[in-house]
Protein backbone atom coordinates (compact mmCIF):
# COMPACT_ATOMS: atom_id res chain seq x y z
CA UNK A 1 0.00 0.00 0.00
CA UNK A 2 2.79 2.27 1.30
CA UNK A 3 4.55 1.67 -2.41
CA UNK A 4 1.55 2.20 -4.30
CA UNK A 5 0.69 5.88 -2.35
CA UNK A 6 3.96 6.47 -3.43
CA UNK A 7 4.18 5.54 -6.83
CA UNK A 8 0.92 8.00 -7.46
CA UNK A 9 2.80 10.94 -5.52
CA UNK A 10 5.87 10.31 -8.08
CA UNK A 11 3.20 10.54 -10.64
CA UNK A 12 1.58 13.40 -9.55
CA UNK A 13 4.83 15.27 -9.69
CA UNK A 14 5.86 14.41 -12.92
CA UNK A 15 3.08 15.11 -14.15
CA UNK A 16 3.07 19.26 -12.53
CA UNK A 17 6.58 19.25 -14.06
CA UNK A 18 5.83 18.43 -17.44
CA UNK A 19 2.79 21.07 -17.40
CA UNK A 20 4.96 23.40 -15.87
CA UNK A 21 7.43 22.94 -18.37
CA UNK A 22 5.06 22.68 -20.93
CA UNK A 23 3.47 26.04 -19.95
CA UNK A 24 6.96 27.92 -20.28
CA UNK A 25 7.57 26.29 -23.72
CA UNK A 26 4.30 28.12 -24.39
CA UNK A 27 5.08 30.97 -22.96
CA UNK A 28 8.10 31.90 -24.37
CA UNK A 29 7.10 30.31 -28.23
CA UNK A 30 4.16 33.61 -27.48
CA UNK A 31 6.62 36.33 -26.67
CA UNK A 32 9.09 35.13 -29.40
CA UNK A 33 6.51 34.95 -32.11
CA UNK A 34 4.81 38.47 -30.50
CA UNK A 35 8.09 39.97 -30.69
CA UNK A 36 8.72 38.84 -34.50
CA UNK A 37 5.28 39.35 -35.91
CA UNK A 38 3.75 41.90 -34.14
CA UNK A 39 5.97 44.66 -32.16
CA UNK A 40 9.67 45.19 -31.77
CA UNK A 41 11.62 47.42 -30.09
CA UNK A 42 14.01 49.79 -31.95
CA UNK A 43 16.74 52.23 -30.80
CA UNK A 44 16.71 55.81 -32.51
CA UNK A 45 20.35 56.00 -33.98
CA UNK A 46 21.49 59.51 -34.37
CA UNK A 47 19.89 63.15 -34.31
CA UNK A 48 18.01 63.24 -38.20
CA UNK A 49 14.52 63.34 -35.80
CA UNK A 50 15.32 66.16 -33.66
CA UNK A 51 13.68 67.50 -31.67
CA UNK A 52 10.55 64.86 -31.52
CA UNK A 53 13.11 61.82 -31.10
CA UNK A 54 15.99 62.24 -29.38
CA UNK A 55 19.23 59.90 -29.90
CA UNK A 56 18.66 56.62 -27.78
CA UNK A 57 15.37 56.72 -27.59
CA UNK A 58 13.42 53.30 -27.59
CA UNK A 59 10.59 52.92 -29.38
CA UNK A 60 7.55 50.40 -29.83
CA UNK A 61 7.38 49.63 -33.00
CA UNK A 62 4.21 47.81 -34.75
CA UNK A 63 5.17 45.42 -37.68
CA UNK A 64 4.47 46.02 -41.48
CA UNK A 65 2.70 43.19 -41.13
CA UNK A 66 -0.21 43.85 -39.06
CA UNK A 67 -0.16 47.68 -39.79
CA UNK A 68 1.07 48.71 -43.15
CA UNK A 69 -1.07 51.54 -44.41
CA UNK A 70 1.05 54.36 -43.77
CA UNK A 71 -0.27 58.37 -43.92
CA UNK A 72 1.39 61.41 -43.77
CA UNK A 73 2.42 62.54 -39.91
CA UNK A 74 3.58 58.52 -39.49
CA UNK A 75 6.94 57.95 -38.08
CA UNK A 76 8.25 54.59 -39.23
CA UNK A 77 10.98 52.54 -39.30
CA UNK A 78 12.87 51.26 -42.65
CA UNK A 79 16.08 49.48 -43.99
CA UNK A 80 17.07 49.70 -47.38
CA UNK A 81 20.58 48.36 -47.61
CA UNK A 82 21.58 49.66 -51.16
CA UNK A 83 21.65 53.50 -48.57
CA UNK A 84 22.33 52.32 -45.02
CA UNK A 85 22.56 49.12 -43.08
CA UNK A 86 21.21 50.01 -40.44
CA UNK A 87 17.41 50.43 -39.68
CA UNK A 88 16.68 54.63 -39.69
CA UNK A 89 13.94 56.63 -38.59
CA UNK A 90 11.84 58.92 -40.61
CA UNK A 91 8.10 60.70 -41.03
CA UNK A 92 5.57 60.04 -43.43
CA UNK A 93 5.32 63.34 -45.72
CA UNK A 94 3.48 61.63 -48.91
CA UNK A 95 2.37 58.93 -50.35
CA UNK A 96 1.61 56.63 -53.21
CA UNK A 97 0.54 59.05 -56.06
CA UNK A 98 0.73 62.47 -53.71
CA UNK A 99 3.21 64.69 -55.58
CA UNK A 100 5.99 66.56 -53.40
CA UNK A 101 7.81 69.99 -54.21
CA UNK A 102 10.59 71.52 -52.35
CA UNK A 103 10.94 75.09 -52.61
CA UNK A 104 14.55 75.27 -50.87
CA UNK A 105 15.32 78.82 -50.98
CA UNK A 106 11.97 79.53 -48.45
CA UNK A 107 12.07 76.22 -46.97
CA UNK A 108 8.66 75.73 -48.09
CA UNK A 109 7.36 71.66 -48.61
CA UNK A 110 4.08 71.44 -50.51
CA UNK A 111 2.30 67.96 -51.21
CA UNK A 112 -0.27 67.73 -54.12
CA UNK A 113 0.34 72.14 -54.66
CA UNK A 114 -0.55 72.50 -50.75
CA UNK A 115 1.72 73.91 -48.12
CA UNK A 116 2.70 71.84 -45.11
CA UNK A 117 2.53 73.29 -41.84
CA UNK A 118 5.23 71.24 -39.97
CA UNK A 119 5.08 72.57 -36.50
CA UNK A 120 7.30 69.26 -35.92
CA UNK A 121 10.40 70.19 -37.26
CA UNK A 122 13.58 71.21 -36.23
CA UNK A 123 14.08 74.05 -38.72
CA UNK A 124 12.90 74.81 -42.12
CA UNK A 125 14.31 72.71 -45.14
CA UNK A 126 17.01 74.80 -46.80
CA UNK A 127 19.51 71.49 -47.77
CA UNK A 128 18.85 69.88 -51.53
CA UNK A 129 20.13 66.49 -51.48
CA UNK A 130 20.36 65.39 -54.98
CA UNK A 131 16.69 64.70 -56.07
CA UNK A 132 14.43 67.01 -58.71
CA UNK A 133 11.69 68.35 -57.67
CA UNK A 134 8.80 68.35 -57.88
CA UNK A 135 8.43 64.77 -57.67
CA UNK A 136 5.41 61.97 -57.64
CA UNK A 137 5.46 59.29 -55.38
CA UNK A 138 5.20 56.42 -57.00
CA UNK A 139 2.67 53.13 -56.62
CA UNK A 140 3.75 51.30 -52.96
CA UNK A 141 5.86 53.61 -52.26
CA UNK A 142 6.52 56.39 -49.40
CA UNK A 143 7.91 59.86 -49.11
CA UNK A 144 10.21 60.40 -46.10
CA UNK A 145 11.98 62.91 -44.06
CA UNK A 146 13.57 63.43 -41.07
CA UNK A 147 12.01 66.07 -38.54
CA UNK A 148 15.91 68.12 -38.31
CA UNK A 149 15.30 68.74 -42.15
CA UNK A 150 19.13 69.84 -42.09
CA UNK A 151 20.59 67.50 -40.27
CA UNK A 152 18.65 64.42 -42.20
CA UNK A 153 19.55 62.38 -45.14
CA UNK A 154 16.41 61.30 -46.65
CA UNK A 155 14.06 61.01 -49.74
CA UNK A 156 15.72 63.79 -50.87
CA UNK A 157 18.97 62.07 -50.97
CA UNK A 158 18.95 60.15 -54.75
CA UNK A 159 20.44 57.11 -52.78
CA UNK A 160 17.45 56.79 -50.99
CA UNK A 161 14.74 58.11 -53.09
CA UNK A 162 11.36 57.11 -52.54
CA UNK A 163 10.66 54.47 -50.31
CA UNK A 164 8.92 51.05 -51.22
CA UNK A 165 6.83 50.35 -48.55
CA UNK A 166 8.60 46.60 -48.62
CA UNK A 167 11.60 48.14 -46.93
CA UNK A 168 9.72 49.56 -44.31
CA UNK A 169 10.15 47.72 -40.80
CA UNK A 170 7.10 49.32 -38.61
CA UNK A 171 5.44 52.42 -37.56
CA UNK A 172 6.84 54.09 -34.13
CA UNK A 173 3.85 53.92 -32.01
CA UNK A 174 5.54 54.48 -28.31
CA UNK A 175 8.20 55.58 -26.87
CA UNK A 176 9.44 53.36 -23.87
CA UNK A 177 12.63 54.86 -23.06
CA UNK A 178 13.92 58.46 -23.31
CA UNK A 179 17.30 59.11 -24.42
CA UNK A 180 19.57 61.85 -23.46
CA UNK A 181 18.55 65.40 -24.89
CA UNK A 182 20.78 66.57 -27.54
CA UNK A 183 20.86 69.76 -25.90
CA UNK A 184 20.80 69.49 -21.73
CA UNK A 185 22.06 65.70 -21.77
CA UNK A 186 18.84 64.96 -19.29
CA UNK A 187 16.52 62.31 -20.02
CA UNK A 188 12.61 63.78 -20.15
CA UNK A 189 11.27 61.04 -18.79
CA UNK A 190 7.49 62.54 -19.29
CA UNK A 191 8.33 61.81 -22.96
CA UNK A 192 7.72 58.32 -22.02
CA UNK A 193 4.21 57.45 -23.76
CA UNK A 194 2.59 57.13 -27.42
CA UNK A 195 4.33 58.79 -30.18
CA UNK A 196 2.11 61.31 -31.62
CA UNK A 197 2.00 62.33 -35.41
CA UNK A 198 -0.28 64.58 -37.63
CA UNK A 199 -2.33 61.37 -38.57
CA UNK A 200 -5.36 62.94 -38.04
CA UNK A 201 -5.13 66.15 -39.52
CA UNK A 202 -5.58 66.97 -43.13
CA UNK A 203 -2.43 68.21 -45.23
CA UNK A 204 -2.08 71.81 -45.63
CA UNK A 205 -3.40 73.04 -42.32
CA UNK A 206 -2.15 75.87 -40.80
CA UNK A 207 -0.91 76.15 -36.56
CA UNK A 208 -4.53 77.81 -35.67
CA UNK A 209 -6.42 74.80 -37.28
CA UNK A 210 -4.74 71.91 -36.25
CA UNK A 211 -5.40 74.00 -32.58
CA UNK A 212 -8.87 73.84 -33.29
CA UNK A 213 -9.05 70.45 -34.48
Amino acid sequence: MRKEKQEVKEEKNDRGLYEWMQALVCSVLAVVLLFTFVIRLIGVDGHSMLPTLQHGDRLLVTTSIIDNDYEYGDIVILRKDTFLAKPIVKRVIATSGQTVDIDFRTGSVYVDGRLLDEPYIAELTFTQEGMEFPLTVPEGSIFVMGDNRNGSNDSRDSSLGTVDVRHVIGKAVFLLFPGEDAYTGEREYDRIGPIRGTEDLPVGLTSQQRERA
